[in-house]
């Protein structure tokens, strides 16, 4: 059993390590093609967006009061709120909303 902890986290590591020097050693020149300049640029964002948006619905109680809040901020976002404003704004929604549910 302790021999097969071993080998995942060898496998996990190499696995790791060849993804982020394969690009490296593969593309030496730059890249100027805008289609794959453009995906690598936003993609650090896709990712953590795509990480983010299931805890914001599951981290209350409800998934409905993780939406409100979520809009809340959005709607604040987009107005040009500080970061400090938007959050204590989705902060008040789920609880405002989650008072009521409950």
């Amino acid at each position: 059993m302790k021999h097969e902890v071993f080998v995942y986290i060898l496998v996990m590591a190499a696995v790791t390590y060849l993804i982020r020097v394969l690009p490296l050693t593969l593309i030496r020149r730059e890249i100027r093609n805008r289609t794959i300049r453009s995906f690598l640029y936003y993609m650090p964002y896709v990712t953590l967006a795509v990480m983010t948006f299931p805890a914001i619905l599951y981290a209350t109680d409800t998934p409905v009061s993780g939406l409100a809040g979520l809009l809340a901020a959005v709607v604040l976002a987009w107005r040009g709120r500080s970061l400090f404003v938007v959050a204590g704004g989705a902060c008040a929604a789920v609880f405002v909303l989650e008072w009521f549910l409950v």
